[in-house]
């Protein structure tokens, strides 16, 4: 019961968040919300025992795209240009939802010992993974072979991220920056 109250809890701020985010105008405020967004997301994502998907989001959602959309804001008017409101992606997003909580209800229940992945998917994993791949971890096998480009992939944007974040906390821009005392057109004389 304490799990169904901290996933119910972790989802009704998750729609709090959203909820506010679409009703201001402020761009600083939508930015930090997103990022609140992004770490109330990978905190689901712990409760629901996927670390690694967590991380990623802590990282890349939370992360980059907060410190990246600060420094758009720079670039744009603080508050949001007026626009008058489609209801057709509004009732686009809610078909959406819609069907997904009708796929849900296909669900085997969470843990059912004779769900289809108990009975054909992890078993070959634990039985044959040690003579498919000659590694001896289970955990390793999987994210070294099986979910290797997956796992690759996750690696590549974090290291993507870090390589931003650094970029930016250290100044980079577009234009190289002129040495102080030289004036635009000069030359020296050799």
């Amino acid at each position: 019961m304490s799990g169904f109250l901290v996933n119910a809890s972790l989802i009704a701020l998750l729609a709090l968040i959203a909820i506010l985010a679409l009703r201001l105008h402020r761009l600083f405020a939508v930015v930090m919300l997103s990022g609140a967004f992004s770490l109330v997301a990978a905190a689901q994502f712990v409760v629901l025992d996927a670390v690694d998907v967590a991380f990623t989001e802590a990282a890349v959602g939370a992360g980059i795209s907060t410190v990246l959309a600060l420094a758009t804001l720079s670039l744009v008017p603080a508050e949001e240009k007026p626009h008058s409101i489609s209801l057709v992606p509004a009732f686009l997003a809610t078909l959406t939802g819609l069907l997904l909580a009708v796929a849900v209800t296909d669900l085997p229940n969470f843990g059912d010992p004779k769900a289809p992945i108990h009975n054909h998917v992890a078993p070959e994993y634990i039985i044959g993974s040690e003579q498919a791949i000659g590694v001896p971890n289970i955990v390793t096998s999987v994210l070294a072979s099986y979910r290797s480009f997956d796992t690759f992939g996750e690696t590549l944007v974090v290291f993507t991220a870090a390589i931003a974040v650094l970029l930016i906390i250290g100044g980079y821009t577009r234009a190289p920056r002129r040495a102080k005392g030289k004036r635009k057109g000069s030359q020296d004389a050799g």
